[in-house]
């Protein structure tokens, strides 16, 4: 029986969990301090911990450290609040297994749980009995725990962005990935990452997009405590954090320009300073970058500083859209299928031929990240062993609009059936236009829109008429 360490301040969220994960067949022990949790690591030998972030005589920060050096074979889970969730990011970079947000859901503390021990005693089992190269387990355990939304399938995009893959992996070439939001950008990132000479070290991912100009510098070079007003501990930077690893920067091109300044320096001379210090760090880090945006077109209108693309333009990875990806959506929808039946305890085997034809004429304006969505739901809502229409949401259900694969056909039914109507001869051609204007800008809105020689909003109506976005 797997022991699991509950360690909350909070009597009645630990006694819950306690009961519910009893119930699951665990050996459970809770703690409300974390000098108590401390207490009872050193009496028994627990698989699992759940530590709360913020306890009354201590942090997570510190319980993971202390927990990690004093235990190493103990797996940490951190509970955290919503305003508490970079923090908790940052832990699992310093060897946390994953975080868990409040309100706490059992269905997602029941499989987190079960895929944390899991892993970790896959890596446990193996530095103890040596049936597998250290080398080969932490790169099978790794692939399994990065395990995300892209699938490599049987198609022919699909070959070639595993033999570039493939390819690049090896290297120490700075790499841009290019694609429409949900493809799975971060994912092909960690294959690269893993399949490198690196893979035994960290993978850092960063979101540039959603940094402030004034935290930017501290995410990316750390600081030193006291160095500004609200610098209450040493903090390591994301550079640091990488060392000898790999580090993903999503959507670059958001930074603002003096940021950009600073990270080119960085990568140049390989060096770091945390704000507040004199001391130099070495580096020794693979830059991968992504971006759903023409960088190119980004340097023009001056969002993006023409040497840092080039710094990074050794190599260039573009993930088709998942409407590209042909036979692979059937197998992508297995795939899901499969981890939704393992998440939620179903036994749903097939999907209904109804539902095959929807998922491979539909647009898939979100990508994998939405069929997986579309998946988990309705192997959630339904009743038998078959997904059915009944269970997909209503615009995937009534998806009637023709298909538009980008790839230059254009099938639009209703039209054909109709050749000399010159109404919808016309439409047709402007479809057409509209697509081939989108395709070459990259889906820059306004760029597109100023070559049809059209507003934003009548574009947007149109693309919102042919149901592409």
């Amino acid at each position: 029986m797997k022991k699991i360490l509950i360690i909350d301040d909070e009597v009645n969220v630990a006694s819950l969990l306690s009961k519910f994960l009893t119930r699951n067949g665990f050996d459970v022990t809770t703690a409300s301090t974390g000098t108590m949790g401390m207490e009872y690591l050193k009496d028994g030998s627990f698989n699992l911990v759940l530590c709360d972030f913020r306890l009354e005589d201590t942090d997570g920060r510190e319980m993971l450290k202390n927990i990690k050096t004093q235990y190493p074979k103990t797996g940490v889970i951190i509970i955290t609040g919503y305003s508490d969730i970079k923090m908790a990011v940052e832990l699992i970079k310093m060897g946390a297994y994953d975080y868990i947000t409040k309100p706490l859901y059992p269905d997602e503390i029941l499989n987190t749980i079960t895929k944390a021990i899991e892993t970790h005693h896959a890596l446990v089992e193996d530095k103890d009995t040596e049936k597998v190269s250290n080398d080969r387990l932490s790169r099978e355990t790794k692939k399994q725990a990065f395990a995300g939304e892209f699938v490599l399938g049987t198609s022919k995009v699909s070959k070639e962005l595993l033999r570039q893959i493939e390819l690049v992996a090896p290297t120490n070439y700075s790499v841009i990935i290019m694609g429409e939001s949900g493809t799975g950008k971060e994912s092909v990132a960690k294959s690269i990452h893993l399949n490198s000479p690196r893979y035994n070290q960290p993978f850092v991912a960063m979101d540039c997009g959603s940094l402030t100009k004034e935290l930017a510098a501290s995410e990316f070079f750390g600081h030193e405590k006291g160095s500004f007003t609200g610098a209450l501990y040493t903090k390591i930077g994301h550079f640091e954090m990488a060392n000898g690893g790999t580090l993903f920067l999503d959507e670059v091109g958001n930074l603002s320009y003096e940021i950009q300044a600073a990270l080119l320096r960085t990568v140049q001379e390989r060096k770091v300073k945390r704000i507040g210090s004199t001391k130099e760090i070495s580096l020794d880090v693979r830059i991968i970058i992504a971006t759903n945006e023409n960088l190119q077109d980004s340097i023009q209108k001056g969002r993006l500083r023409e040497d840092l693309y080039n710094r990074f333009n050794e190599f260039i990875i573009y993930i088709p859209p998942l409407r590209e990806r042909g036979n692979d959506i059937m197998l992508l929808a297995d795939h899901f299928l499969k981890l939704a039946n393992q998440e939620l305890s179903r036994n749903v085997t097939t999907f209904s031929p109804e539902v095959i034809e929807c998922f491979m004429n539909y647009r898939w304006q979100g990508n994998v990240r939405e069929m997986k969505n579309v998946v988990r739901r309705a192997t959630l809502l339904t009743e038998g062993n078959e997904i059915t229409m009944k269970t997909l949401p209503l615009e995937i259900s009534n998806f009637k609009i023709p298909v538009f694969d980008y790839s230059g056909h254009t099938d639009i039914p209703e039209i054909k059936e109709s050749r000399h109507d010159l109404k919808n001869a016309a439409l047709e051609a402007e479809y057409d236009t509209i697509l081939k204007v989108l395709r070459e800008v990259n889906f820059n809105k306004t760029k597109a829109a100023e070559i049809l020689n059209i507003d934003r909003k009548t574009l947007y109506n149109k693309m919102k008429a042919i149901n592409v976005k």
